[in-house]
């Protein structure tokens, strides 16, 4: 089984693995752990420390927290394998050998979220641009002009983007990462999964500058070629820190776009077990969400294909199918309809495990757009769905950065201005319903009136 191991080396390694400019490895940190195949390619990862802002228990994602990347609070992460038939004794044995261990975890397969098969698109996306009202955006000089997009995913192909949108696309080379191994320049790969998220976030935001990050490449034994581990993920997330950090804190705008997730409990380790992902608050990616969405970035998930009528046939969680950070508190997790308005029989429904309230809102899906998969094949799924709700984020970022306007708050204001879906509110089938830029629009003028 693959594993993440949380270590406190000393305090000189913490800042040299925190340190963009130095280089640590993983025999730097961890010299050997017994019973544990250290991954030599896993660059460690640093994990800040989370510091209730408030009292209060420190990993409860759902109260105000601050976190820690000094080198006396933050830990930090290595990747290894432990043989499955040694997996529980192995796992026990090491923080009691090593006292640098503070904790074990799964390392989960993460995987896209394409739709199941079978149904015709429903419009296309000049029908979402309607949707979207994104005229009425650009007339307000909301076009994502100065904000970045982050797409997680099976890498971009800019040059296709571009065609089928009919204008140029920007992309910010320098500032974009790949996993160990993948090969590939940034915006060059082959069309795919990742291709269409960046086209659907373009929609609503065709000013925003994308970096690409190929999380999904990154191969294991016996993997398929789209899927990947958490642990890239987790190496992708401190990625997006520092390049939240070097923006101006006055016009700090990231969006980060996760349309993949966790389909089986088979790669992770039991509800209830401390390396536990899927339902653990403390496990390190989830704290890597809430301490990004700290620092000011705008963090969505898509809520998965898992939904009752229509399920994924690799949808293996007998209940909550909405798990880890596709759940958690600090993240948008969308949901999916169609043009007409219908929730797609695939979206997912919740409760969610790490919070109940999911998916927050809904966005539009299984339209012709990219034809990332082929000509009259849909931009489908929630994984549609994510990215362009992430253009529309990206696009009120254009005027009212995190500055202005936090995550938090902007997170609530999507939820509240949502055209609900239903006769009682929230429910477990929309969330709070669909994005409503109109709405949207109008409470943040009646907010910002006196230029606040």
């Amino acid at each position: 089984m693959r594993i993440l191991i949380q270590l406190r080396p000393s305090p000189d390694l913490v800042a040299a693995v925190v340190d963009p400019g130095q280089t640590a490895t993983t025999a730097d940190v961890a010299d050997g752990l017994p019973g544990v195949e250290l991954d030599p390619a896993f660059t460690p990862v640093a994990v800040p420390r989370p510091v209730p802002a408030a009292d209060g228990d420190p990993l409860s994602l759902s109260q105000p927290l601050d976190f820690s990347l000094a080198a006396e609070d933050a830990s930090v992460l290595v990747r290894g394998t432990i043989s499955d038939d040694e997996l529980t004794a192995r796992v026990a044995l090491l923080p009691a050998l090593r006292p640098d261990v503070v904790g074990v975890f799964a390392d989960p397969v993460i995987e896209s979220t394409p739709v199941c098969g079978g149904e015709p698109p429903s419009g296309d996306w000049h029908d979402v641009e309607r949707l979207l009202n994104v005229p009425g955006l650009h007339a307000e000089g909301l076009d994502g002009d100065g904000v970045t997009v982050a797409v997680l995913d099976t890498g971009i192909n800019a040059a296709h983007t571009a065609r089928q949108l009919g204008r140029g696309v920007t992309l910010d080379a320098e500032r974009c990462w790949s996993p160990s191994g993948v090969s590939g320049r940034p915006g060059e790969f082959e069309v795919d999964h990742g291709t269409m998220c960046a086209f659907d976030a373009l929609i609503a935001a065709p000013q925003a500058t994308l970096i690409d990050l190929p999380v999904l490449l990154s191969t294991r034994p016996g993997g398929s070629a789209l899927d990947g581990l958490l642990s890239d993920a987790v190496a992708a997330f401190a990625h997006l820190r520092t390049v939240l950090d070097a923006q101006p804190a006055e016009s700090r705008a990231l969006v980060v776009n996760n349309s993949w997730g966790s389909f089986s409990p088979e790669w992770d380790f039991p509800v209830g077990h401390p390396g536990n992902y899927s339902d653990n608050a403390a496990h390190p990616f989830n704290l890597m969400v809430a301490a990004l969405d700290k620092a000011g970035a705008d963090v969505l998930f898509a809520a998965g294909n898992c939904g009752r009528d229509c399920p994924d046939g690799r949808c293996a969680y007998s209940g909550r199918p909405i798990v880890g950070a596709n759940s958690h508190p600090k993240v948008l997790s969308v949901g999916g309809i169609d043009v007409n308005g219908e929730r797609v029989g695939y979206s997912s429904q919740g409760p969610g495990r790490l919070t109940a309230r999911k998916p927050d809102v809904c966005a539009y899906t299984h339209f012709l757009g990219s034809k990332a998969f082929g000509a009259g094949r849909p931009d489908s799924g929630t994984s549609a769905a994510a990215p362009v709700a992430a253009g529309l984020v990206a696009a009120v970022r254009t005027r009212w950065p995190a500055s202005r306007l936090s995550p938090a708050q902007l997170r609530a204001l999507l939820r509240r201005t949502a055209e609900d879906r239903s006769e009682v509110g929230f429910d477990y089938d929309y969330g709070y319903g669909t994005v409503d830029p109109a709405g949207i629009i109008a409470a943040l003028q009646k907010r910002f009136k006196n230029g606040a």
